[in-house]
């Protein structure tokens, strides 16, 4: 471990946040690229239901393998600041305890995913025309969400361990074999949403394998011992305080979604559900840059928080702030130049194609200066705050975006809705930058 803290704790803070954030935004980039073009096939080659269909049930999966997310995360920031102070024990007791947290929950909540899905489809917006598409995706999905659970678990414990690449190979290895499979199943054995619901779980299931390998492997320090999967009550309530962050900023987004899809239903029926469809993977995709910078961010900051090098946390904040508002000034940039084109590239629907360039614009009005909101709540969970960190991270999709998307349809219609984004985003920032810049004058004092 002795290069990791040398690493971490020594090296240039900018040359740190490049060595960690470009290979996360590659893997982000190409997970984005993958639902991005399981969103073209199907929009193409089955129809525009079919990505209203997507745009339901891929919540519901991430829904289920954000308890994965969140245990990784939570105690990716235990075994960071473990490397910091030198303690390797507790790293490793941390690891084992992930392990088992991950796989006995998305077991439970895949089970339960397939007794009732039929009902839990209609929560989040399978109405209509959109039901039985929905459900034929569904049932081949489900079964590859315990792999991407196990697998989002151990991603940030990669990059914890300093191995930001393995962690993007993780991402690169199923999104090339989606669009692989897509092409197999859809185009040529004509299986429809059934071929690309079993493409999806594959993959799952080859970034799961592909984790489980690099921990079984001498490529990481930390290591798969059966004695440290007993479950340490102190241990496993860090990280559900933690990682409880990242399970009910997802629960929001579901919650989100619910709110959305019946807005946009209520006021523009399906169509207005596929015109989400097409902005939410083109989000997905165009903000990767940001969410690397996020990603980077993590294991830089809660490494020098363990070492109690206040200056270089300080740094790494600013940086982070700074080249990620300069990444969201160039997105937003590109989607106004750009956004009739990207729409063509998922459908030919006239209907489509005059209604969502001015949704997408309007979504994305506030990107520059959302790296404020994802480092505010990143450097309190590598901090190890889990209360702050939870109540920034619920900011935007909980306490603002969900009562704005279902208050503001009932008078702009699905106008409302887009508007929704871009004010949320606002009201977020200012909390966001209150609440760190308050932290950092209380407890980042130099020594």
């Amino acid at each position: 471990m002795a290069k990791l803290a040398n690493d971490l704790g020594t090296e240039k803070i900018s040359s740190l946040l490049i060595k960690q954030a470009v290979p996360a935004t590659i893997g982000i980039l190409v997970m984005s690229l993958n639902m991005i073009v399981d969103t073209i096939f199907v929009g193409q080659w089955v129809g525009v239901l079919a990505i209203a269909a997507i745009t339901v049930v891929l919540p519901i999966a991430f829904l289920i393998s954000s308890i994965g997310m969140g245990i990784g995360i939570g105690g990716s920031s235990i075994i960071s600041r473990a490397l910091g102070a030198e303690n390797s024990s507790k790293a490793f007791l941390t690891f084992g305890n992930q392990i088992c947290l991950t796989l006995i929950l998305a077991i439970i909540f895949v089970l339960l995913g397939n007794f009732y899905s039929v009902p839990i489809l209609n929560l989040f917006g399978a109405k209509g025309d959109i039901l039985p598409i929905a459900s034929e995706y569904f049932a081949m999905v489900i079964f590859g969400v315990p792999f991407l659970a196990f697998a989002m678990m151990g991603n940030p414990v990669i990059r914890a361990e300093g191995k930001p690449k393995f962690a993007m190979y993780a991402m690169i290895i199923p999104a090339i074999l989606n669009i692989v499979l897509d092409v197999v199943f859809i185009k040529f054995f004509d299986w429809g949403m059934t071929g690309a619901g079993l493409a999806t779980s594959i993959s799952y299931a080859s970034i799961g394998l592909y984790i489980l390998y690099f921990f079984l492997s001498s490529k990481s320090e930390l290591k798969i011992i059966p004695k440290n999967f007993a479950l340490d009550g102190k241990i496993v309530r860090e990280i559900v305080e933690l990682g409880g962050v990242s399970v009910v900023r997802q629960g929001a987004i579901s919650v989100l979604m619910i709110v959305l899809n019946y807005s946009l239903f209520t006021y523009g029926g399906e169509i207005s559900i596929s015109i989400f469809g097409i902005i939410n993977r083109v989000m997905m995709f165009s903000l990767s840059p940001v969410m690397g910078v996020s990603q980077g961010f993590l294991p830089v900051a809660g490494f020098n928080i363990g070492a109690k090098k206040n200056d270089r946390v300080k740094e790494t904040i600013k940086k982070s702030i700074y080249f990620g508002s300069i990444l969201g000034t160039f997105i937003f940039l590109a989607i106004i130049l750009f956004k009739e084109q990207v729409i063509q590239i998922f459908t030919d629907d006239i209907t489509l194609l005059n209604e969502t360039p001015n949704a997408m614009l309007i979504v994305f009005i506030a990107t520059p200066i959302i790296t404020m909101q994802l480092i505010g709540s990143a450097y309190f969970q590598a901090a190890g705050k889990a209360m702050p960190a939870l109540l920034l991270t619920l900011l935007k999709q909980g306490i603002f975006l969900i009562p704005l998307a279902y208050i503001l349809p009932k008078y702009y219609g699905v106008l409302g809705v887009w508007w929704s984004f871009p004010i949320a985003d606002i009201l977020s920032t200012i909390v966001t930058v209150l609440v760190l810049k308050r932290e950092i004058d209380k407890n980042l004092i130099s020594a």
